[in-house]
């Protein structure tokens, strides 16, 4: 579809571009890029259920079509993880990220989730142990019961992914996990080990397998839930 922009002229800003809000787009030609550029990923992907719209957005993040088929679900179906992704941001739970720069690519529009970091906190607790920074951090927000019911994003730092992990293993229950940490060391065994810690006590949880991921497949898989809360809000997707 080409979008013009006297079209759009009449449109308020929130309404001619909320749909590609995690995309950044603020013109026309920018929402016509976007536009296209999601189409042409669904002729890559499947478009039939819930999983796939999250494979989409991790297309469409990397720029790999490949990288559908390193996407994992767990739940009781791989739709599970969205339904009860979209269900948290319509009860607008907090999305709770390990960095900043995950935290700055979630999109403002769309929801009322509080969004907030884990790095800055438990300085003293890293101090004191020697653990890394982001693992400290999510301990000190899971001690405050930060991530209970929260939508738990850890998109850098796979420290913070076995530390969340052990969280889930000592009795913490976020909404779900969305978990794409990034690296060479210990980043696909703490996907690895989150995936067999939600699995056995019922925490659905998007991941992938291998080496990569990061901060903007984080976000842009976030985001993707909060456009599936949008479509059960207008009515179009049934939860």
């Amino acid at each position: 579809m080409t979008t013009n922009p006297e079209n759009e002229a009449g449109k308020g800003h929130d309404e001619a571009f909320e749909e590609y809000a995690d995309l950044g787009a603020t013109t026309a030609d920018a929402m016509e890029i976007a536009e296209t550029s999601m189409d042409r990923v669904r002729e890559l992907v499947p478009d039939e259920t819930l999983a796939d719209r999250i494979r989409q957005k991790s297309v469409h993040a990397t720029g790999d079509p490949e990288f559908q088929y390193l996407v994992r679900f767990t739940g009781a179906d791989e739709d599970e993880p969205v339904r009860v992704g979209a269900r948290a941001v319509l009860d607008e739970q907090p999305i709770v990220t390990d960095i900043t720069m995950v935290q700055a690519g979630i999109t403002g529009r769309g929801h009322d989730c509080p969004v907030r970091k884990a790095i800055g906190n438990g300085a003293e607790l890293a101090a004191e142990t020697g653990m890394t920074r982001t693992a400290a951090s999510v301990l000190e927000l899971d001690s405050e019961g930060v991530y209970d019911g929260a939508i738990a994003v850890v998109g850098n730092a796979p420290t913070a992914a076995l530390a969340l992990a052990d969280c889930i293993e000592q009795g913490t229950r976020p909404a779900v996990v969305v978990a794409t940490p990034v690296g060479f060391v210990k980043a696909a065994e703490s996907r690895e080990r989150l995936r067999e810690v939600a699995a056995d006590h019922g925490v659905p949880a998007i991941t992938n397998v291998g080496r990569r991921g990061g901060s903007g497949l984080a976000a842009g898989l976030t985001n993707e839930l909060v456009h599936v809360a949008s479509d059960v809000r207008e009515g179009e997707v049934g939860l």
